[in-house]
């Protein structure tokens, strides 16, 4: 499993949770760098992770109940990002999450896959956080894959009564307020 572990890491949908609150970040960090037994200096990846998640290296000595919940939520990628993996399966990563940290969580898993060339494995149900992550999508019904293709064609146009019961299931937002939200999100970015 080390071998999986350096190409794919998980960022869990809970990341707030998934931190041992008796860890400092820099523990956080670099425990899974020495548990892989990845070479060089485990402090120095640490702090460049921290960097490309947009948090300072000050943060290095706190531990969880010391750090805001969006710190954790970038906290849990730097984590993965640490190692250098190839693909990061992200579950629910944004569910939970006010609009401007969901927007800045999507945002930075965007960034990464785009700066680092990193692959994103997004499991889940909010079509409106895959439609602005993902290009290419698949749907499961029951453990089976019963559609696949560009997210814009799904949702656009579901062939798979499954799939179109997943786009109708989704919250309507008046066009007015997403126009609005949109608008805010473009300034504060």
């Amino acid at each position: 499993m080390r071998a999986f572990r350096r190409q794919v890491q998980f960022i869990p949908q809970d990341c707030a949770a998934s931190l041992d609150p008796r860890m400092s970040v820099e523990q956080l960090v670099t425990d899974p760098l020495r548990r892989l037994k990845l070479p060089g200096d485990h402090q120095l990846r640490a702090r460049d992770a921290l960097e490309q998640v947009h948090l300072p290296a000050s943060l290095m000595a706190k531990k969880r109940a010391e750090i805001s919940g969006g710190q954790a939520q970038r906290v849990a990628i730097a984590r993965a990002i640490a190692i250098g993996p190839k693909t990061l399966l992200a579950d629910e990563p944004v569910s939970g999450l006010d609009l401007p940290l969901r927007d800045q969580v999507l945002s930075l898993l965007r960034e990464l896959s785009s700066v680092r060339g990193l692959g994103v494995l997004l499991v889940t149900h909010d079509l409106d956080a895959a439609r602005a992550l993902c290009h290419d999508a698949v749907v499961m019904d029951h453990g089976s894959l019963v559609e696949r293709g560009e997210i814009s064609r799904l949702m656009d146009h579901p062939e798979h009564a499954a799939t179109a019961r997943l786009v109708h299931s989704m919250p309507r937002i008046a066009p007015e307020l997403r126009d609005a939200h949109r608008e805010h999100r473009g300034r504060h970015s």
